[in-house]
């Protein structure tokens, strides 16, 4: 194969996230494939006023083997004009334009019309409508799909959203295994690594925390079930992007305090393997969803699932045979939990060995050389 030149334009380190990683790991699978690539990054992502967590920032080290150039602002005009120019001066075979929440429309879509038709330009859309909506998504998210000539989403949702903006062409390839943050950890080393007890089976709850992925529920199913009697603790490992208070007072009410460890920071990448390596079950109990890093992380742990019925984690996780699909309510949550807890925990083992062969990096990576003419 020839070797072909790409540009990312999206978040990566030193921003930290599932958009960043996600970013590096494609970056370093086209590379192996013989490609140059270079990601094209943010010099501000949000405002901070806009950002809800702590800090945007990761002090992780830096991925060796990528270049990586901070040239574009989301809010700043002047900024789109030199990330088109720096990016037409490397005459790329191919753009890719990471897209997961209307604010990034503006900039984005500039920098596509700033580059002009010349240059094929792909969207790589991970979210079109979001999760919470905001007035002028539509107008903003419909500025972005405009200048591109072609989509790759990781759901059929989001394929099925970016058909009712335009007829142009795209292409759905699930999201890829997340493979590398170390191998699996056994329960007792990381229980160890955590300071947690490692007689008692876990159920893991991972990842930032906002309203419409659901905690609420899970903290509610908990209650509903009978997983206490059987020596279960709810692990919540993950930063609040809202106020805390709620959860707090809502564990207090139902008397969870003693059955619930809560790990309320970011995690770092050193650390995912053991909240993986410790649990028995991870539970994802969204409101709303297009596709999820977490399940992809689950199953590189080989973790059987509980995830909601919302936008492509039925795609994922295959009901009975590698976890659990149930209805977006507390009681359905609960019964799934209990289900998986009556039976020997490794009957999904196998299967999930299995399921997560067909998410690999490779079949993205071939997705995305089909645009380059």
């Amino acid at each position: 194969m020839n070797s072909k030149k790409i540009i990312i334009v999206g978040p990566a380190h030193p921003f930290r996230g599932g958009i960043a990683a996600f970013d590096e790991r494609m970056a370093v699978d086209l590379q192996e494939l013989g490609n140059t690539v270079e990601i094209v990054n943010f010099t501000t992502q949000y405002p901070r006023f806009l950002f809800p967590g702590k800090t945007q920032f990761t002090s992780d080290p830096a991925p060796a083997t990528l270049k990586i150039t901070r040239l574009l602002s989301s809010i700043n005009p002047f900024s789109w004009i030199t990330t088109a120019s720096y990016i037409r001066n490397q005459q790329p075979d191919l753009v890719i334009l990471r897209f997961w929440i209307p604010f990034m429309g503006p900039a984005l879509g500039s920098v596509a019309r700033l580059l002009g038709k010349k240059i094929k330009i792909i969207g790589f859309v991970d979210n079109l409508i979001p999760h919470e909506k905001r007035i002028g998504d539509t107008l903003l998210s419909k500025y972005f799909v405009n200048a591109c000539s072609g989509f790759i989403t990781l759901s059929n949702q989001v394929k099925d959203e970016i058909a009712r903006f335009t007829k142009k062409e795209c292409l759905m390839s699930p999201h890829p295994v997340y493979d590398h943050y170390g191998d699996k950890s056994t329960k007792e080393e990381s229980c160890k690594q955590l300071n947690l007890n490692p007689e008692n089976n876990y159920i893991l709850f991972f990842g930032f925390i906002r309203n419409y992925k659901g905690l609420d529920l899970l903290i509610k199913a908990f209650s509903e079930s009978n997983l206490r009697s059987k020596n279960y603790k709810l692990l919540i490992a993950g930063e609040f992007y809202e106020d805390e208070k709620q959860y707090l007072e809502l564990i207090n009410s139902l008397q969870l305090n003693d059955h619930i460890e809560l790990h309320s920071h970011y995690i770092p990448d050193v650390e995912i393997k053991h909240y993986f390596g410790a649990c028995d079950l991870v539970v994802q109990p969204y409101r709303s969803a297009t596709q999820s890093g977490i399940s992809q992380l689950a199953y590189h742990f080989e973790k059987p699932m509980v995830v909601t019925n919302v936008g492509g984690l039925p795609e994922i996780v295959k009901h009975e045979i590698t976890g659990y699909v149930t209805e977006v309510n507390s009681t359905a949550i609960a019964k799934a939990m209990n289900e998986f807890s009556e039976g020997d925990i490794h009957r999904f083992d196998e299967a999930i060995r299995q399921e997560k062969t067909k998410y690999t990096w490779s079949h993205l990576s071939q997705t995305i050389l089909h645009f380059i003419p």
